[in-house]
């Protein structure tokens, strides 16, 4: 498996799946207002977390892929798919609306990507639905979605295997969001290596401490 990180929230999965081959899963990829160069990807399944321009640039995507946007429970070619409905703020929805989290089960992994997750704490509900999460895609940047501090607790309650960090400040990016630095340093991190891509099977996982990997998009 390959994970690919675009620039706020927006992610490609490149999965292998034997004999239906390699497909591409797309999540939030995001429009010109932001500021960034705009992914202009391929896709077999699009997920798209909530209605926001920074997360819902369904026609940036090409493929004709299986559009996913809310809740519910999805089987798209041997990928099992959940999408859990959470808050994108702090007043269940008063203030920014909805926002789904996904999991996605491929490879015999778990990955659970959180879009703009607002809530300060998650539900003993959405802790059931999303299970045991090998790897967690969450945001760090605060202002719009929960700050590095807020994220440190949720990766405490999730307990992946494995984090990256999504959703903070980036040149060129024309929304104000807090840098990865306050996140890194609220998890112990004082240096870590940022990647390209994300190679990893199964047997990759780590067993004990969670692994914060940072990528670059």
């Amino acid at each position: 498996m390959q994970i690919i990180w675009k620039g706020q929230a927006c992610f490609q999965i490149i999965t292998n799946q034997g004999k239906n081959g390699f497909l591409s899963i797309v999540i939030d990829p995001f429009d010109e207002s932001l500021g960034l160069r705009v992914p202009k990807l391929e896709a077999n399944i699009l997920l798209i977390s909530h209605g926001h321009p920074d997360h819902n640039n369904t026609k940036a995507i090409s493929g004709n892929p299986f559009l996913i946007s809310g809740p519910g429970e999805y089987e798209i070619r041997g990928i099992f798919i959940q999408g859990i409905p959470s808050w994108h703020d702090k007043v269940k929805g008063k203030s920014r609306g909805n926002n789904t989290c996904y999991t996605i089960e491929t490879e015999e992994m778990k990955l659970c990507h959180l879009g703009d997750l607002g809530q300060g704490e998650l539900s003993d509900e959405q802790l059931q639905a999303l299970g045991e999460i090998d790897i967690l895609m969450i945001p760090v940047g605060g202002i719009y979605t929960i700050s590095g501090e807020e994220a440190s607790k949720i990766i405490s309650q999730i307990e992946p295997k494995i984090v990256i960090p999504m959703h903070y400040s980036l040149p060129k990016l024309k929304i104000k969001l807090e840098g990865i630095e306050k996140f890194l340093k609220v998890m112990g991190k004082k240096e870590t290596e940022s990647l390209n891509k994300l190679s990893i099977k199964k047997k990759d996982l780590p067993k004990e401490e969670v692994e914060i990997i940072v990528l670059r998009p």
